[in-house]
């Protein structure tokens, strides 16, 4: 049985923002969020409250930019970093919208937009799909916090603080960006045990769904103007290349990872690049949709990557499992261009 669900009706994407840091501000991509907050508390007196404070900033920020309340909103599908995903609860109970909590590590923007899309394709309405994450709230709950002044590996990402909010309409529509397919990734064990490089630990999913996905599909890499994956950074990214080089080189060609987008790794000093899932979020509200709603592109394959684990199963030496669902996006209707050729990369 194909593990590739394809939608009847492909829910519609109508709205979506970003919200960003200190460090997103500074990165190739920082004039295109919505709002940055350069002190990183956003008006709040703690870092988990402000990556709540994230979330309805950035839902509030997509609805305005339909003009439309919250009341019009049938379900939001939110999660975060946080224990029991904590602060998609705190920064959106204030909406009073039936909600879904997902939590996929730094794979939860594209689980979140997959579970929506399901809920949307059978039952129409309009849905949210909103994801955060906070450099200083995720370091004091994995690692140490930022006060404590630990070194850090050369493998290790900087986890972003980002959020992006995504409106989606279940209404059938002829033209627009939508989302056609989704498919769950497999729990991959690739023997890491080690929590600071967390890319490597994630690549081996990732090349697992792609190979999966274009092996059920019989489609090709070249039907795709990009095929991203999320959280993989530059270690987990060359991981990801010797894993495809054989079977997919094409797969190679048009590979485009948000981790390494969202800064600036030669300037910055974010050793392998962005992690956490306001990662993935963000660089799909501020780059990959602007291009696919102008029509420059027509479809990207979206894998965002999850690391399954908390602070005790890496003191207990468990190895870190890896997760990439997959979501394919495409513009209907809007392409400006014969889709017959590499967008190329930024």
């Amino acid at each position: 049985m194909s593990r590739i669900i394809k939608f009847a009706t492909p829910p519609t994407l109508l709205s979506f923002s970003a919200v960003g840091g200190y460090e997103e501000r500074r990165g190739p991509l920082g004039d295109r969020f919505d709002l940055t907050d350069p002190t990183e508390k956003f008006g709040q007196k703690t870092w988990e409250c402000a990556e709540a404070e994230m979330s309805r900033l950035a839902l509030n920020i997509a609805l305005g930019k339909l003009g439309i309340s919250h009341t019009e909103l049938d379900l939001i599908v939110a999660g975060d970093l946080q224990n029991q995903c904590v602060a998609s609860a705190i920064g959106l109970s204030s909406f009073g919208v039936p909600y879904l909590g997902v939590y996929g590590a730094c794979s939860t923007a594209t689980e979140s937009l997959a579970v929506l899309s399901l809920f949307l394709s059978q039952n129409g309405g309009m849905g949210a799909a909103v994801t955060s994450s906070h450099n200083s709230a995720a370091e004091r709950q994995f690692r140490n916090p930022i006060e404590y002044g630990g070194q850090r590996t050369p493998t290790a990402q900087w986890t972003a603080t980002a959020a992006g909010a995504f409106l989606l309409s279940g209404a059938p529509t002829e033209r627009g960006v939508r989302i056609t397919e989704c498919m769950a990734g497999r729990m991959i064990d690739g023997g890491t045990t080690d929590a600071t490089n967390m890319g490597a630990a994630m690549a081996f999913a990732a090349a697992d769904s792609i190979i999966t996905y274009f092996e059920q599909s019989k489609r090709s890499p070249t039907d795709f103007d990009y095929i991203v994956t999320g959280d993989l950074g530059a270690v987990g990214t060359r991981v990801l290349y010797e894993l495809l080089s054989d079977k997919y080189p094409s797969v190679i060609a048009r590979h485009l990872d948000c981790g390494n987008l969202l800064y600036d790794l030669k300037k910055r000093d974010v050793h392998s690049g962005a992690s956490g899932c306001g990662t993935s979020a963000a660089v799909l509200s501020t780059h990959f949709l602007p291009m696919l709603s102008r029509g420059e592109i027509g479809s990207i394959l979206l894998l965002s990557t999850g690391a399954l684990m908390s602070p005790s199963s890496v003191l207990q030496g468990q190895n870190i499992i890896g997760i990439a669902p997959a979501i394919r996006i495409e513009g209907v209707g809007l392409r400006k261009q014969p889709q017959n050729g590499f967008a190329g990369h930024i």
